[in-house]
């Protein structure tokens, strides 16, 4: 069953995002995982949520997701974006 990251993030610090930007699709693809929406501007249709970037990946099942969570090589990257945004993160599984 295919698994999905779902981003929801303000840039506070773009300058120092950057390298994020640069560095995160190799890990994303070394844990076959695929961008489905990459930093786009949502509309809200309902309720108060006013995300003001998403970013959902898709990964073949669960397990490739969370093995890119856990990568011990990616770690400093997770720093970077924690130090230059404000995110959350969601992983949902998707539908069989």
């Amino acid at each position: 069953m295919k698994a999905y990251l779902v981003l929801d993030l303000s840039v506070n610090d773009f300058g120092g995002f950057k390298q994020y930007i640069a560095e995160i699709p190799a890990f994303i693809a070394k844990h076959a995982g695929q961008y489905i929406v990459q930093g786009v501007q949502p509309t809200t249709i309902e309720g108060d949520w006013k995300p003001e970037r998403m970013v959902i990946i898709e990964f073949p099942a669960r397990e490739n997701a969370e093995a890119f969570l856990a990568d011990g090589e990616i770690q400093h990257l997770f720093k970077v974006r924690h130090a230059t945004t404000t995110s959350k993160l969601v992983l949902v599984d998707g539908c069989t």
